[in-house]
């Protein structure tokens, strides 16, 4: 993915333009590629002090300047009140992920190459300033690098205080930094000529993503010191910022950032050689070009993949639901795991992610999160306990893993079922029906859980579309299971509660009138809005829906919902439509299940669509060119990935976090399920 000058230089096009580089533990480095913060979500070293979690924000940024015949050049851009300044985007002539976020900038003719890059499984970020042609110069060249610090948790922003102590200690190639104790140490370490001791505050900084989304969008950052580097004197300069200190830094070998680099490449590029077998697709309905197209995209999000998978601090495994500012959440984890890591033969990452989410099962329920300090998880899900029994299912028909399931997961997919059968939190139970009830005031169960103070914006207390669909999986699931197993008995069981929901679920759902199903039904209650939700009858591993009423589920759902990024989340011609999400946090909480497209629902959209539709001719081709829209947007918001979402509207321009785990995840499972079958 290279940009070239005439988007490097444009700046309302680069300030859109977001790159992401991950730690595998939780933490992140993130900016745009003008090199200007437009986050209070964006920095260098997003540190998570409580991996995957306690995400903080240490390095803000570090200041660029060339200094050559007396005059000073800018290689770095800041956003104040109308003004930028500097504006070191007009140097900058080419970007690229090559793997890693790669700067190019050319001033007077010298040309310096800047990559950033984390090291995997630390809160280590790498910058590598490499300079082509030094030593040919009859003229001294000096860059001079300006810290920028924060020292705050990622939901906030700071400003000039007089805790912050500014003094700091001189290692023996760098320095550490401690501003405050309650918050751990920023080790620097450079191989920079000299150090500038002088001290400041950058004042009031200001972030327009922050003031689109209604936020505090302005932050004072502390600069400390600054680094300068004699670019005469070699090729390639090094600054390390690190939460933790290396025992023995020796800038000629022993911590060496181009081996850092070459090391981390090699980690990329060993992912790449061990998807690669798996991109091409069988060639069906389109033609070369959009074959390319495709096979690039899904090239990308194998990449974007390994971002979101993450080490626990009890070294088990877990999925970050979204960046920037999204955790481990149950249900995405659930529901991205086959894409991220099935697909890809990623066995033992999805083994511990399941064994990690088993541990917390509580009351036949597992976490919806954890949250960012280490509180106890919250349970406030009424369908992420019934994800997990479908990732289980397809984690065992990906590995044959029958040995873990037995002894480590079948017992905990039983206490689910029971405690769902006979009634858990949240008034979580099964009527007499066989059907799942749901619900309390002023809480939000299912995955449309937006609220504003007391509002429950999206309403659906009672019997809702998508979770007795889950549910009735999850019992023939457990069927299957039973019968390999063994258990005749539990067998009979799963499959009776099966039959009573399968009878129940075509009576109580089916709206006659409009040929499809009801979004929720509770008492006399019949919500016939059409929503998204009815699509999973169709799309999970077991449907109890016949093929006349699947086609009619998927017809309605592609003329009212179907966009070229996803599906909306409420009929345009419904009088709750909200066609943009912006504004504040009332007015995006009012609009994010209310017509908003979600990039995730393709991937059940699409297998909806082959289960309907299966055996005909253009089935395979219409599948791929649902995913052949995803090509040019993982070029627009975050370079490399797929968004949470997109507004209802035209263009659907992108929103929420710029790069979500169920968005890449099921684009990815349902090509490979679908295409290649």
């Amino acid at each position: 993915m290279v940009f070239t000058q005439n988007v490097c230089q444009n700046l309302s096009v680069s300030l859109e333009k977001e790159w992401l580089e991950t730690n595998g533990i939780g933490g992140y480095a993130s900016s745009t590629i003008s090199g200007a913060n437009t986050r209070r979500y964006h920095g260098l070293l997003m540190a998570a002090t409580k991996p995957p979690l306690g995400r903080t924000l240490l390095l803000s940024k570090l200041e660029e300047r060339l200094c050559l015949k007396g005059k000073e050049s800018h290689l770095s851009t800041n956003i104040y009140p109308n003004a930028i300044y500097p504006e070191g985007y007009r140097n900058l002539v080419r970007f690229s992920l090559n793997p890693f976020p790669t700067f190019d900038y050319s001033v007077n003719g010298i040309p310096i190459k800047k990559t950033v890059f984390m090291v995997h499984g630390e809160n280590t970020t790498v910058i590598l300033y490499q300079v082509p042609g030094w030593g040919e110069w009859p003229f001294a060249v000096t860059l001079k690098v300006r810290v920028m610090i924060a020292f705050r948790d990622y939901h906030c922003v700071t400003h000039e205080n007089s805790h912050l102590k500014s003094g700091y200690k001189i290692l023996t190639h760098g320095v550490c930094l401690q501003p405050y104790d309650a918050l751990p140490p920023l080790y620097l370490f450079h191989n920079a000529c000299s150090t500038d001791n002088t001290s400041f505050w950058y004042k009031n900084m200001e972030y327009p993503k922050e003031i689109e989304r209604g936020l505090d969008a302005h932050e004072d950052h502390f600069s400390p010191c600054a680094l300068h580097f004699d670019l005469n004197a070699g090729k390639d300069f090094f600054v390390v910022a690190s939460v933790k200190e290396y025992d023995k830094i020796d800038v000629l070998g022993l911590f060496n950032a181009e081996a850092a680099l070459r090391k981390n490449t090699g980690r990329a590029q060993h992912a790449h050689n061990h998807t690669a077998p798996l991109i091409s697709s069988p060639s069906q309905g389109l033609d070369d070009e959009e074959e390319k197209k495709l096979a690039e995209l899904v090239e990308t999000l194998l990449s974007a993949a390994d971002s979101f998978i993450v080490r626990r601090e009890d070294d088990k495994k877990s999925v970050i639901a979204g960046y920037h500012w999204f955790g481990d959440w149950g249900r995405d984890t659930m529901i991205s795991l086959p894409g991220l890591t099935l697909v890809q033969g990623r066995f033992e990452d999805a083994r511990k992610i399941l064994l990690s989410y088993a541990q917390y099962t509580d009351q036949g329920m597992i976490p919806n999160r954890f949250p960012d300090h280490g509180e106890h998880p919250e349970y406030n899900t009424v369908d992420a306990s019934l994800w997990f029994i479908n990732a289980v299912y397809q984690y065992v028909r990906f590995t044959r893993d029958w040995k873990t399931v037995q002894r480590d997961l079948y017992g905990v997919l039983k206490e689910i079922v029971d405690y769902y059968e006979k009634g858990t939190r949240y008034n979580i139970h099964m009527e007499t029906d066989g059907l799942i009830y749901a619900g309390v005031d002023g809480v939000q169960l299912t995955w449309m859980d937006a609220k504003v103070g007391d509002w429950v914006v999206t309403p659906r207390m009672g019997k809702a579309v998508e979770i007795n669909a889950l549910w009735y999986n999850a019992l023939m699931i457990m069927s299957f299971l039973a019968h390999e197993m063994n258990l005749p008995d539990e067998m009979i069981r799963y499959d009776t509660l099966a039959g009573k929901t399968r009878r129940s679920f075509y009576d109580v759902f089916w709206y006659d009138e409009g040929q499809y199903l009801y979004d929720f039904v509770d008492g006399k209650i019949r919500n016939s809005a059409i929503r998204p939700n009815q699509v999973f009858a169709v799309s999970l591993p077991y449907s109890m829906l016949s093929k006349t009423q699947q086609r009619k589920v998927v017809e309605v759902v592609k003329v009212h919902l179907l966009t070229p990024l996803g599906l909306r989340s409420l009929s345009p011609k419904d009088n709750d439509y909200r066609g943009r999400y912006h504004g504040n946090p009332y007015e995006r909480d009012s609009a994010y299940h209310q017509g908003t497209v979600w990039a995730w629902l393709i991937g059940p959209y699409a297998s909806a669509y082959a289960r309907a539709y299966a055996g005909e001719q253009e089935t395979i081709s219409y599948i791929k060119r649902l995913f052949l829209p995803f090509h040019a947007h993982v070029s627009d918001a975050g370079l490399g990935t797929i968004s949470e979402i997109l507004d209802g509207d035209y263009p659907h321009n992108p929103r929420g976090c710029i790069s979500q785990a169920w968005s890449v995840g099921e684009i990815l499972r349902a090509y490979f399920e679908h295409v290649h079958g």
